[in-house]
């Protein structure tokens, strides 16, 4: 368990030296004095929402003077590599903001603190979204969502009316979705991805962009009834008809230029570049993409994701969530556990960080006021995105999450790129998986 992150090598921790001068630390600006519990609170930097979250931490130590909180911050990757190195050396910040991903790996190596019998006693569990999520199959919860993204379907409102294709709504599904997305796939040459002409090899507007297991592959293989794995998290179902018909769909929207393939995103800065560059039509996209898009001005709306053949539909989602240290004092814990109940259980915290746009609120009161569906940035529907939390599920996250998904991904796309053929990519995905979740397993 803790002994794992021991095992992490000399050199990480060198590492980490060279990190700690990368990232921002700050403490109290005279100290604590002896009244009072310090606490180490790390989060990854957001760009602006770094000055929201200072102007909380401050409103939070006003109205809780006997806590003292010290902040630990960096950008995404620089943050998650050096707090995998002091977990390893027993200095992880006393709470931290974890991508929802992780939660489920530092619970399963044992740095991350049981919060069940404080969420049982401290918590209205039905007031907020996403809680669940951090909950593993013995009923353990490891963690407090600070904000939910989930997956809708984007659309360029201009680019359908252009092509005279009515709006996607709650009845499509992705066989729908493909039929609209070739009547707005356009070539070089202005002809579409429905004429006999068309070159799929040389396309300037894309039907949809695809990218990645959360904005691409995952809620496919979802709503069509396969998956990555089973129930029990540590067995791969990959090699399943499902899934076979579900990659069969997206290789031939990539063959036909419908959907970009990995190949055609290399052309852009980054891959989530297409729909805010208007060079495709639709996305697949979690809450925080609006960001992006209101940035560029695309005139876009949202609707729940596509159903797949047998009616089901799958909203990927992603509980960033607050994670309070196992090797934390009882004082600090307990401390540090009066800020994840100030950041969930105060509205105007909640309304606050809501503003800023980069997360559904957790709180179900706030999210579901004019503050957060009326706010009058695009897009005019968030309701979908509360819409979605009726077929919102968690993407198979485990203990060797990222281990999994690069397997896989590396697989997958070699039948994108017709490198190999689906039943190759799936059977490899399925073999290699599993031994990545054997590695890990069977060694508890």
């Amino acid at each position: 368990m803790a002994g794992k992150w021991l095992k992490i090598s000399v050199l990480i921790m060198a590492f980490a030296f060279i990190l700690t001068g990368c990232s921002d630390e700050s403490g109290g600006e005279a100290g604590t004095n002896s009244d009072q519990t310090e606490i180490t609170l790390g989060f990854y930097s957001s760009g602006s929402a770094d000055e929201k979250m200072n102007e909380l931490i401050q409103k939070f130590e006003e109205e809780h003077p006997d806590i003292k909180v010290k902040t630990q911050n960096a950008p995404y990757q620089q943050f998650f590599q050096k707090l995998d190195t002091q977990i390893a050396g027993g200095t992880a910040p006393d709470v931290w903001l974890s991508d929802g991903v992780f939660v489920q790996k530092y619970a399963e190596r044992g740095a991350a603190k049981d919060l069940t019998e404080w969420i049982n006693e401290d918590l209205e569990k039905d007031e907020y979204y996403g809680l669940d999520f951090n909950k593993d199959s013995d009923g353990k919860y490891w963690g407090v969502p600070q904000g939910i993204q989930i997956g809708a379907l984007f659309y360029n409102k201009d680019m359908f009316d252009q092509a005279g294709v009515e709006y996607p709504d709650e009845s499509w599904t992705w066989e729908d979705l493909k039929e609209a997305g070739a009547k707005l796939t356009i070539d070089t040459d202005g002809m579409k991805a429905d004429d006999a002409s068309f070159k799929p090899d040389s396309v300037k507007q894309y039907g949809l962009t695809f990218f990645n297991i959360t904005e691409g592959w995952m809620p496919v293989m979802k709503s069509y009834g396969g998956g990555v794995l089973g129930e029990d998290l540590r067995n791969s179902i990959i090699d399943s008809e499902e899934n076979k018909e579900a990659i069969n769909y997206i290789v031939d929207g990539m063959e036909r230029g419908i959907f970009t393939d990995p190949s055609d995103l290399q052309a852009f800065q980054s891959p989530m570049s297409p729909f805010p560059s208007e060079t495709a039509a639709m996305r697949i996209g979690i809450y925080a993409r609006t960001l992006a898009a209101n940035e560029t001005g695309v005139n876009y709306d949202v609707t729940v994701l596509p159903k797949g053949p047998d009616g089901e539909r799958f909203s990927p989602t992603i509980a960033n969530s607050w994670v309070i240290s196992e090797s934390a004092s009882d004082e600090k814990a307990k401390a540090a556990w009066e800020w994840v109940k100030y950041w969930v259980q105060e509205d105007e915290v909640q309304k606050e960080w809501a503003a800023l746009g980069e997360a559904v609120p957790v709180k179900k009161s706030v999210a579901n006021s004019e503050l957060f569906l009326e706010s009058g940035d695009k897009p005019a529907n968030k309701q979908a995105f509360l819409d979605s939390f009726e077929h919102a599920g968690t993407l198979d996250v485990n203990a060797v999450w990222s281990e999994w998904v690069k397997k896989f991904g590396d697989n997958i796309n070699r039948a994108f790129l017709n490198e190999t053929s689906v039943e190759e990519a799936l059977e490899n995905a399925d073999e290699e998986v599993q031994k990545v979740l054997d590695e890990f397993y069977e060694n508890q």
